[in-house]
């Protein structure tokens, strides 16, 4: 029986007492916010593509609990066991971007969703936080002196995943993945001749993408200039900031959703904005900025090269996305279609990010002697 005392050697009360118990209350909390902003921003976007009300909110809140249980049971697990999860991970979702390519839809000018069973899915969300562990695994075993050239495998997987992003395309994807890969880069104390090949090949690929990819251009050359594009979502973004002011007009008293087609996705942070005001948006940054700080500050003591690779991958794709979504919403960047962690809606993106902050849970426990398991 668990009683969660600290003399309680139950796996769950091992688990209670070396868990990061504030990361875990901060992620629930994001939960909490996204539930509450999901009633509120997709009953517009619902009724707008034929739907009930509160068809999508359902859809989405269903898999909450889902989402925790995963989240939970990921934290439960070891080092090694993280590991070998995240390899079947990646390797189903290589198999999955593969399959999208040839015989997923193209929805809006990109092919990046495959449905299975019924169920339609995004594998690029997946390949995240699995590339992140198995790439700081291969960065890993440099330290070890296996003989098994996992820099060089590193690099290989970088380039076989961004490849296959941009071929459907996802731009914004490809430099989150790039992001992730390249902090690992650093930390792993590789030649820093490594950081300006990696630099020169990121800015040549952006060069690269604002001239192949009309979609691309057109959203940089509209936050530069009012007159080259469409800002219509931006502007209502900003519109509904304005509105929402200090405190908000209260949950469901928003306007500004109601003309914003991705008001439950891309923009539910303005969304928030309106009905919750300056101080929810504010809270809501600080959750994000809690749990990476936080992660990076349990790093500090840690001596497993592979962990902390791995966690430092797992927080910048969580702080990063989280700023990509926020920042792009405010017009601080130009515009990226990329979910806010737990509070946009999709189910690929909810199930995917509990996976991963699953598995940074489980890299950050408090260990000791043999229990690291790595």
């Amino acid at each position: 029986m668990t009683s969660f005392a600290r003399t309680d050697t139950s796996l769950l009360g091992r688990w209670w007492w070396t868990v990061d118990r504030w990361t875990l209350l901060s992620l629930i909390a994001l939960m909490g916010f996204g539930a509450v902003l999901m009633l509120a921003a997709s009953p517009a976007a619902a009724e707008r593509i034929g739907l009930k009300s509160f068809q999508l909110a359902s859809r989405q809140i269903v898999l909450l609990p889902f989402a925790a249980a995963l989240l939970v049971a990921m934290s439960l697990a070891t080092p090694r066991w993280v590991r070998r999860i995240a390899c079947v991970g990646l390797l189903g979702s290589i198999a999955l971007l593969v399959l999208t390519l040839l015989f997923g839809p193209e929805i809006k000018g990109a092919t990046r969703w495959i449905n299975l069973a019924g169920f339609s899915l995004q594998p690029s969300e997946f390949a995240k936080p699995c590339f992140a562990v198995v790439a700081a695994w291969m960065f890993s075993l440099r330290q070890e002196e296996t003989g098994v050239p996992g820099a060089k495998i590193a690099v290989a997987l970088w380039l076989m995943m961004v490849a296959l992003l941009l071929l459907q395309p996802d731009v914004g994807q490809a430099v989150l993945l790039t992001a992730i890969w390249g902090t690992q880069v650093f930390l792993a104390g590789l030649p820093l001749a490594w950081i300006a090949v990696l630099a020169v090949v990121g800015a040549a690929g952006l060069v690269t993408a604002y001239f192949a990819l009309p979609h691309v251009s057109a959203r940089v050359d509209s936050f530069f200039d009012p007159a080259a594009g469409d800002r219509y979502q931006i502007n209502r973004s900003i519109e509904a900031f304005m509105n929402g002011g200090l405190l908000g007009r209260g949950p469901g008293e928003g306007t500004v959703k109601a003309q914003l087609p991705d008001a439950h996705s891309d923009f539910i942070f303005a969304v928030a904005g309106e009905e919750m005001g300056l101080i929810a948006c504010l809270l809501i940054l600080a959750l994000f900025a809690f749990v990476v700080l936080r992660g990076f500050a349990r790093l500090l003591q840690e001596n497993s090269l592979f962990v902390l690779l791995a966690a430092s991958g797992l927080l910048v794709q969580f702080g990063l996305q989280a700023f990509i979504n926020m920042a792009s919403t405010l017009h601080l960047m130009p515009t990226k279609g990329m979910t806010l962690p737990f509070l946009s809606y999709g189910g690929s993106s909810l199930m995917a990010l509990a996976l991963g902050m699953g598995m940074l849970l489980a890299l950050t426990r408090r260990r000791v002697g043999g229990e690291a398991g790595t």
